[in-house]
């Protein structure tokens, strides 16, 4: 017994140690005054100074950031949707097509999606004139086809262990569908809408193969300025926003974390 709990605290420390000590190396270099990242030359802030100068990388999150917000935003409220009609609709014609398309982005190699959405964006122009060239809307648009796929999934999930007799019970007593949706259903899945939003959030923020084929001159997101700087040698700046971005995750975590707590308490009085 003994043995097993020696080596179960083995693999715990090692599966920890494997995903958390490259991060928390990558938190020390930005620290670094050596303009070589990966050689210590003494403790300086310097970069963080650099970063808050460097209009490239400073632009390209804000970017980053603010496609990511929308799109996960309009990813919960189309996901949302589709898991209720997947869950709360019974069979009806054409849901086998239906889920196949919600699921098929799960399982669609980035590259083919980049691409046919290219070859979309592309003919829709010439059909109609729009979009009107590549750039945040298209980008914005691919994020969002692949990101509501996953709060389908979640929500669907969500719905499917969750009890109806409430809503129910709200409607015996005279609640419109619409109302049970906005004061039962809605407040009961938030915990999901909120975990939907984060994983698209992040899966955008970090996405760069399908963003190189939708984007356009001006519209460079974070991991395109990364990926093209890491062909020359990654700079200690780059630690330095890495470092900005784990610690406003971090607290992103935590703050999704405590509403979670606070709606999983509400649930358990009622």
């Amino acid at each position: 017994m003994k043995k097993r709990s020696t080596f179960l605290l083995s693999v715990l420390v090692f599966g920890f140690a494997f995903l958390y000590v490259p991060i928390l190396s990558l938190i020390f270099y930005s620290f670094n005054s050596s303009r070589l990242a990966t050689i210590w030359g003494g403790f300086s802030v310097k970069w963080y100074g650099e970063l808050f100068q460097n209009d490239l990388i400073i632009n390209a999150a804000l970017l980053s950031f603010r496609i990511a917000a929308v799109s996960a935003t309009f990813s919960v409220i189309l996901g949302v949707l589709a898991g209720l009609a997947l869950s709360r609709f019974g069979r009806f014609r054409g849901r086998l097509a239906f889920t196949g398309m919600i699921t098929a982005p799960l399982v669609m190699p980035e590259v083919i999606t980049g691409l046919s959405l290219l070859l979309l964006f592309v003919s829709m122009e010439d059909l109609v004139g729009w979009p009107n060239g590549r750039g945040v809307t298209t980008i914005t648009i691919a994020h969002i086809t692949f990101s509501m796929a996953y709060v389908a999934i979640i929500v669907q999930s969500a719905l499917s262990g969750m009890e109806e007799n409430l809503e129910e019970a709200a409607m015996d007593l005279g609640g419109k569908p619409l109302r049970v949706l906005w004061d039962i259903t809605l407040p009961l899945l938030m915990p999901a809408m909120i975990a939907g939003w984060l994983l698209s959030f992040t899966m955008s923020l970090d996405d760069l193969v399908i963003a190189s084929f939708v984007s356009g001159p001006g519209s460079s997101t974070l991991p395109m300025v990364i990926f093209s700087k890491v062909k020359l040698g990654v700079t200690p700046d780059i630690n330095a926003l890495a470092t900005l971005i784990i610690l406003a995750v971090a607290l992103g975590v935590i703050c999704a974390g405590l509403i979670m707590r606070h709606q999983a308490r509400q649930k358990y009085r009622l």
